[in-house]
C-alpha cells in the first residue's frame, strides 16, 4: 500500500510540473489539463517519494512536480516494478507501460545541478479506469484476472524504405499476422540499415517498455549494410539459435537462397528478438515456420511456465 504524496500537471510541455492537489484521470487519456495526456502510452508519470527525498538529501533544492512527475506516491519502489503492473487508487487504474526514459534535452534541474532522477527512476502508465485521485489517497498494487497480451513491436530496416523512396510491407504485413494472433503491437518502426539506431531502439524497447517480442525485417543479407543480425547480438544477454535455424530450414522448402539469410533470434531480460528477411514473401513464410509454438516460449520468459519436458 502507498499513498498520494502530489498530484502535479503543467499545461505546456518542456516546463514543470506543479502540485494540484487533485486531478481527474481519464482513460485512455492521462490527467484533465495535462499537457502529457494523449492517446499514448505514457499518459501519466509516477516517481516514487524516497527517490526525491534521497536527491533532496545531496542538497538539491527541488519541490513535487519538478521532474515532472505527475503523481508522487510514498510506500512503493516504482522502479522494481514489472510493465504491466496494475495500480489502484480510489475509482482510478493505472497500468505500468515503461520504465525510465529517454532524455533527449535536458532539464532544468539537470542544467542546475547536472542530475536528474526522471530517465532512471519514473515510471508511466496509462489510464484504464478513469476518477479522481486527490493527495492523501491510498494506491495499491492489484492482481490481473487475466493474463495480458503478448506485447510486440515490429522494426523494418531498409535505408530506400527511411528515406521514403520505397514503400515499407513486410512490416505492415508483420503486424497484420501479429494481431490476427492475438498480440499487441505497440509500436511500428522504419529505420536504416545500420547498427546505431536499430542497437538503440532494441535496448529501449527491452529495458524501458519490457516487450514480450520484438520482430526486425530486414538487413539479414550478405551486403555491407546488412548489419542488422550482428546488432541484434550487441544488445543479445543470451542467444535462441533454434528459432532462427528453424526459419531457414522452414523456408528452405521455397527457395534455396533461404540459406544465405543470417537472421539471428535472441534475448535481453524478458524480451524475445527475432531477425526476419526483408522481404514480404519471406516474413510470412518465416512466420509460419515458428508463430505458432511461439506462446510457450513468451510464457517461459514471462516464468508463467517453467517446464518444457515431454513425457
Amino acid at each position: 500500500m502507498g499513498t498520494v504524496l502530489a498530484v502535479c500537471i503543467s499545461e505546456k510541455k518542456g516546463v514543470q510540473k506543479r502540485d494540484v492537489g487533485s486531478g481527474k484521470f481519464i482513460p485512455d487519456w492521462g490527467i484533465e489539463n495535462d499537457a502529457h495526456a494523449g492517446h499514448w502510452h505514457r499518459q501519466v508519470s509516477l516517481l516514487s517519494a524516497d527517490k526525491i527525498e534521497a536527491f533532496r538529501a545531496k542538497g538539491a533544492d527541488v519541490v513535487y512536480g519538478d521532474f515532472g512527475e505527475n503523481l508522487v506516491v510514498s510506500g512503493f519502489d516504482f522502479r522494481a516494478l514489472p510493465v504491466g503492473t496494475l495500480l489502484r487508487c480510489g475509482d482510478v487504474l493505472l497500468e505500468m507501460t515503461q520504465i525510465g526514459k529517454e532524455c533527449h534535452s535536458h532539464c532544468a534541474i539537470f542544467k542546475a545541478v547536472g542530475d536528474c532522477i526522471m530517465p532512471r527512476e519514473g515510471v508511466f502508465a496509462r489510464v484504464l479506469e478513469g476518477g479522481v485521485i486527490k493527495n492523501g489517497d491510498e494506491m495499491e498494487i492489484v492482481e490481473r484476472t487475466t493474463p495480458r497480451p503478448y506485447q510486440a513491436a515490429v522494426i523494418t530496416l531498409s535505408d530506400k524504405g527511411a528515406a521514403g523512396e520505397r514503400e515499407d510491407t513486410s512490416g505492415p504485413a508483420i503486424k497484420e499476422r501479429l494481431e490476427s494472433s492475438g498480440y499487441e503491437v505497440v509500436e511500428t518502426l522504419l529505420l536504416p540499415d545500420g547498427r546505431g539506431p536499430l542497437k538503440a531502439q532494441l535496448i529501449r524497447l527491452c529495458d524501458q517498455r519490457q516487450l514480450d517480442l520484438i520482430l526486425t525485417t530486414g538487413g539479414t543479407g550478405f551486403t555491407p549494410r546488412d548489419v542488422t543480425p550482428e546488432a541484434t547480438r550487441e544488445v543479445a544477454e543470451r542467444e535462441a539459435p533454434g528459432i532462427a535455424e528453424a526459419i531457414r530450414a522452414y523456408s528452405m522448402q521455397f527457395t534455396r537462397r533461404a540459406m544465405f539469410s543470417r537472421g539471428a533470434a535472441v534475448i535481453r531480460g524478458k524480451t524475445l528478438i527475432v531477425n526476419l528477411p526483408g522481404s514480404t514473401k519471406a516474413v510470412r513464410e518465416s512466420m509460419d515456420a515458428f508463430l505458432d509454438d511461439l506462446p510457450h516460449a513468451l510464457d517461459m520468459l514471462r516464468n508463467a511456465v517453467s517446464d518444457c519436458g515431454r513425457k
